[in-house]
């Protein structure tokens, strides 16, 4: 981990671009028992019982059978909450503890628990499951009331809780805050923006358990090349960043589980922060 140390010191010396930004996926969550969307026991391989995968993940399916896509998103919000955060998630808090304003963190996660690691600074840019608005967007974002129950696959949904998931405003289905794969990023909802000027002005990214497969990680990626980061590829196995970084001389490829790793990437800015703030000269 040489290498990995002499980044970590140059970054945290450098006055400017000298953000620690953190990119991370279902990957990281995987550890915690939640399956990921792409692997070869995620969800977008084998589907569900009665849709394919392109199909139920879509707003044109929410359209279609909007009581059915949230029946599978309470159940869901049930595995979510079900599941605690790993060490992956804790370590990445403890970070965000010790470089503070220094520390960026991009989630595709929508599970909560980079929230309840501790983790506060961060763009959710695929939305998040605590949340919903109006399906045809008429209104702002609303917290998903208590009311609403999780549910198993093989619930319905009770009329009071079908009343408290119509827009108060204009009386049609409110929707779960989350991206789906037909629809594109913005800044209102996914922080499109926000996210490139975090990668703009990064001196390193990680690239944390997500395979590259949606199109704003992957210019978040190209961003922070461009204006001369250090990327880390933490992935079990290769994957579109991969290629993207692979011919880059300022790159390390990881193929470990993301928990081993953070654990030494804490320690190492631990390590460093403590000297930066006692003036010691190494």
């Amino acid at each position: 981990m040489d290498e990995l140390e002499h980044i970590i010191t140059e970054i945290i010396s450098r006055k400017h671009r000298n953000l620690f930004t953190f990119l991370t996926g279902a990957g990281l969550s995987a550890e915690s028992g939640i399956p990921t969307y792409r692997g070869s026991d995620g969800i977008w391989i084998k589907g569900t019982k009665n849709y394919r995968p392109e199909e139920f993940g879509t707003f044109k399916h929410f359209l279609e059978e909007p009581e059915e896509v949230w029946i599978y998103t309470l159940y869901r919000k049930k595995m979510f909450a079900e599941a605690n955060p790993n060490p992956s998630h804790h370590a990445l808090a403890e970070i965000e503890t010790l470089l503070q304003d220094r520390f960026q963190l991009i989630r595709q996660n929508i599970d909560g628990l980079h929230y309840r690691a501790g983790s506060r600074k961060m763009y959710e840019i695929h939305g998040n499951i605590r949340e919903m608005k109006c399906g045809v967007g008429c209104k702002g974002i609303l917290p998903l009331p208590e009311a609403v129950a999780v549910k198993t696959l093989d619930d319905a949904l009770t009329e009071p809780e079908k009343a408290l998931l119509k827009c108060p405003a204009c009386g049609a289905w409110m929707r779960p805050n989350v991206l789906w794969f037909d629809e594109y990023y913005d800044e209102k909802t996914h922080k499109k923006f926000s996210a490139l000027k975090a990668a703009k002005n990064s001196g390193v990214l990680f690239i944390l358990g997500t395979s590259g497969a949606t199109s704003l990680p992957l210019a978040i990626t190209e961003t922070a090349l461009k204006y001369g980061a250090f990327i880390i590829d933490v992935n079990i196995e290769d994957n579109q960043f991969t290629a993207l970084i692979q011919k880059n001389k300022r790159k390390i490829i990881i193929r470990k589980k993301t928990s081993e790793v953070l654990t030494v990437v804490l320690e190492l800015i631990r390590k460093h922060t403590n000297f930066e703030e006692q003036g010691i000269d190494e």
